[in-house]
């Protein structure tokens, strides 16, 4: 059974480098971040194995509008649960927390690999692909989630 609930930054660091840093040092994926006023991290578990987590911050991205939205960091799945929809979880789970506190908009920088998966989620690209060394190509997706 699923279980998705928030979680403290530091369970998120092994996914994270596991999934999204492999090659890079751990340090890379504790962000500033991640201990931000307004910022939360949610986990899915998995017969009780944390196997899919996300941060939430109060990043402005001074290209919309909004002055009311939240950024979506370091999403990541264990490869061997992706089927599971843990991942559609978290970002439902968010979403609705983010309803609550009356967030209007949600974005990401996401990977231009996994932007399928964001528009499955509701994310529509804005703008351009961009480079993100030394991770690679980009894109900014969003959502209205009000």
């Amino acid at each position: 059974m699923l279980v998705v609930k928030q979680i403290t930054p530091e369970m998120t660091y092994d996914l994270r480098h596991k999934v999204l840093r492999p090659h890079q040092p751990m340090e890379t994926c504790m962000y500033d971040t991640d201990h931000q006023e307004g910022g939360f991290h949610v986990g899915a578990f998995y017969g009780g194995k944390l196997i899919s987590i996300a941060s939430f911050c109060a990043l402005l991205n001074e290209d919309f509008s909004s002055r009311n939205q939240y950024r979506l960091r370091a999403m990541a799945t264990h490869e061997e649960y992706r089927k599971l929809g843990a991942g559609r979880e978290v970002v439902h789970f968010a979403e609705s927390f983010l309803k609550d506190k009356g967030t209007e908009l949600l974005w990401c920088m996401a990977r231009t690999n996994v932007q399928g998966y964001y528009e499955k989620l509701g994310f529509r690209p804005y703008g351009k692909v961009f480079d993100y060394p030394p991770i690679g190509p980009h894109i900014v997706m969003v959502k209205k989630i009000i």
